[in-house]
């Protein structure tokens, strides 16, 4: 072998071999600090492509759990009026079966309108003042109107639900001007008024069926968010066993790496002993 002072072909070896092994240590020390496989495309080009779509994904699919659940508050609220409304309806209905009776004389039967039209303008104030972020949803002439809850994550109308909400006040109702001074009278404002119930009682249906769609909508949503987000762990955090591995494979080479070059370059020391 020969011996040489200008070039010290081991300490190159060495030096690049320590510089190799501390990129490594350093990405180690990297993914363990920040809990990611993945932090730059140099990593993984690939897997941080897929990485992003799926945190995209997951981010609309939370956001149309949150949509849908802001619609069943908004379907319970109407729903919680209209059983009240329903309430009125079934007491105004209880006093025009009583009009109806002839033993009542006039003044009798004007002291159960005063009652019904009372409970008619209680029926339409409940309709009026039922609201959701401001919004009148149960009719007074606002904003009650056919709804569209995101539920998705996509832009179609596979990924939506519709619900159409109706007025309730005592004027849609038809039971706003109910007479009751007569038997025929009071027994029409009977019928008004289970035909006021029936739609009110539709109505409600409908409501509960769209909450019972959107909650396993909701439920599905968040399942999908989960295994997506179990999946983008699977690509970008880090495998801590593996992790702490490499650490210390590295930081073993780290400290032969540098015995050895310590070594390396005391090696042109052993030429100046032929100079003696």
């Amino acid at each position: 072998m020969s011996s040489v002072i200008n070039t010290n072909v081991k300490s190159i070896v060495a030096q690049n071999a320590m510089s190799v092994n501390n990129r490594s240590m350093s990405k180690a020390m990297e993914q363990l600090s920040t809990g990611k496989r993945i932090n730059t495309a140099a990593d993984d080009a690939a897997g941080l492509a897929i990485a992003n779509r799926m945190t995209s994904q997951i981010k609309a699919l939370n956001q149309s759990v949150r949509n849908a659940n802001d619609g069943i508050s908004m379907m319970q609220t109407a729903e919680g009026a209209t059983k009240e409304i329903t309430n009125m309806l079934q007491r105004m209905r209880e006093l025009s079966v009583q009009a109806a009776n002839d033993t009542y004389g006039t003044t009798d039967r004007e002291a159960i309108k005063t009652e019904i039209d009372e409970l008619a303008s209680e029926v339409t104030r409940i309709a009026e003042n039922t609201q959701w972020n401001g919004m009148s949803i149960l009719g007074g002439g606002a904003s009650y109107d056919t709804m569209t809850f995101q539920v998705g994550t996509e832009g179609d109308s596979t990924s939506s639900i519709t619900v159409a909400f109706q007025a309730m006040d005592s004027t849609a109702l038809t039971v706003s001007s109910l007479d009751v001074s007569s038997n025929s009278d009071a027994q029409a404002s009977v019928i008004d008024i289970d035909a006021a119930i029936t739609a009110v009682d539709q109505f409600r249906s409908t409501l509960g069926a769209k909450v019972n769609r959107m909650t396993s909508a909701a439920d599905n949503l968040a399942n999908v968010a989960m295994n997506t987000s179990a999946s983008r762990s699977q690509i970008e955090d880090t495998d801590y066993a593996q992790a702490t591995t490499e650490l210390a494979r590295t930081q073993i080479i780290q400290q032969a790496s540098t015995a050895m070059l310590a070594q390396a370059n005391q090696q042109p020391q052993s030429v100046l002993s032929l100079l003696k």
